[in-house]
């Protein structure tokens, strides 16, 4: 990997809110950059899918911290910790009270148990930041796809969620996925699908009200694969961009108790038997097709069934091109964006589907409806945008597959 903030030029964008963006390229050479998180004085800790935890100080220095089975040059290893398809290494958050506990905060696979789990560890940094201790596992039950199936992206490992954030109310939200299994969005038990709320030794939130016989860490259940929430600067609401099934990746306000209104089961909707027991690309779902037959046939929320369902502000036009994070922009150097919400959009280009690979900004009203939606002009190329953070520098870093970490900022 390559540190130490190469400067690149920057780009005229002519937008709305600001005349350009000054690009700076933070790290390169990466192995699949998942996500990054911060320290106010801009240290950053973030994660690679297949390799592990390590940290950028604020002179430019990485330490590698916490390697998975198989990676070097780390100070410490965690042997049940693997790779395999779309599972991993993924979310990383900091502690609110990072100063005095030194806590962090990752998601990952684990063959610590067969079947194989996705887990959220609670680790200490030490003082040097130069090695992490005291592992604790406070969620060991996130259902991992041990075998492959007949689907697209239908390898073993899809479908794991991963995004991990601390909201202003102090608790910690952890984004899952459905596993291409179709009894797990609607069911109480497995925890596939949710977003989970919970303290910081892994007890659900007290104030969680799931429906009754619902694992009580349950906030909101029925997604398909979140890899993206974020909290309204203004009023704290959490909200999540979402993977859509070969059409409609969403972003939904979440309500306490919700449910997504995704159901990829066989002989649900009018639907009959589908390949391995899972709707979820159906009909034809190895063909494009109009975009609109398929989510009448296979809706991404499903509100004919669960009318009560939380129902989506923003579909990307019908489109599925792997929406994958969010966060939102604060500060007057943004702007008529301060307090904007913005999506990284990965790209997909299936069965005509443009690529789309992009971050958009997505403008609300007060009412938590879209406003406005526009592409960033961005100051360098494109890529598989897997997160978007905003530093407390008041930029917007970015991380994208190709083992880039980038940072974006206002100019004058």
């Amino acid at each position: 990997m390559t540190g130490a903030f190469i400067a690149a030029s920057s780009a005229s964008a002519q937008m709305m809110n600001t005349t350009s963006l000054q690009h700076t390229l933070v790290l390169q050479d990466l192995d699949e950059p998942w996500d990054m998180s911060f320290l106010d004085d801009g240290t950053m800790f973030f994660t690679e899918k297949c390799d592990g935890l390590s940290v950028m100080l604020p002179s430019g220095q990485v330490n590698s911290l916490l390697g998975m089975s198989g990676a070097e040059g780390y100070a410490s290893s965690a042997d049940d910790l693997f790779c395999d398809g779309q599972a991993g290494m993924m979310g990383v958050a900091v502690d609110p009270d990072f100063a005095t506990n030194r806590q962090i905060y990752v998601y990952s696979t684990s063959n610590m148990v067969t079947p194989h789990t996705n887990r959220l560890m609670r680790m200490v940094v030490n003082d040097d930041f130069s090695n992490v201790s005291d592992r604790t596992d406070i969620v060991d039950d996130v259902p991992y796809k041990m075998a492959p199936s007949d689907h697209p992206f239908g390898g073993s490992g899809a479908h794991n969620g991963g995004r991990v954030r601390f909201g202003p109310d102090g608790y910690i939200y952890l984004t899952t996925g459905d596993t291409h299994n179709g009894e797990v969005p609607q069911s109480p038990t497995m925890m596939g699908s949710k977003v989970l709320r919970i303290d910081r030794d892994g007890n659900a939130a007290a104030e969680n009200t799931p429906p009754e016989g619902f694992d009580k860490r349950t906030y909101t259940y029925g997604h398909r694969n979140v890899q993206g929430i974020a909290f309204h600067p203004g009023t704290g609401t959490p909200i999540t961009a979402e993977h859509g099934p070969w059409h409609s990746d969403e972003i939904t306000v979440l309500s306490n108790g919700g449910n997504a209104g995704w159901d990829p089961r066989p002989n649900m909707a009018g639907r009959g038997d589908c390949p391995d027991n899972y709707c979820g690309y159906s009909p034809n779902q190895m063909d494009g097709m109009d975009r609109y037959a398929r989510a009448a046939f296979m809706p991404m929320t499903d509100l004919a069934t669960y009318p009560d369902a939380m129902p989506p502000i923003w579909d990307n036009n019908g489109w599925s091109q792997g929406t994958s994070s969010a966060a939102f922009l604060e500060g007057e150097q943004w702007g008529d964006w301060n307090g904007a919400m913005v999506v990284g959009i990965m790209g997909i280009g299936f069965g005509g589907t443009p690529i789309g690979q992009r971050i958009d900004v997505i403008e609300l009203t007060d009412e938590m409806t879209v406003e406005d939606v526009t592409e960033l002009t961005l100051p360098m190329e494109s890529g598989r945008f897997r997160s978007v953070v905003f530093g407390p520098d008041g930029s917007l870093y970015t991380a994208t597959d190709e083992g880039f970490i980038h940072k974006l900022t206002p100019g004058n």
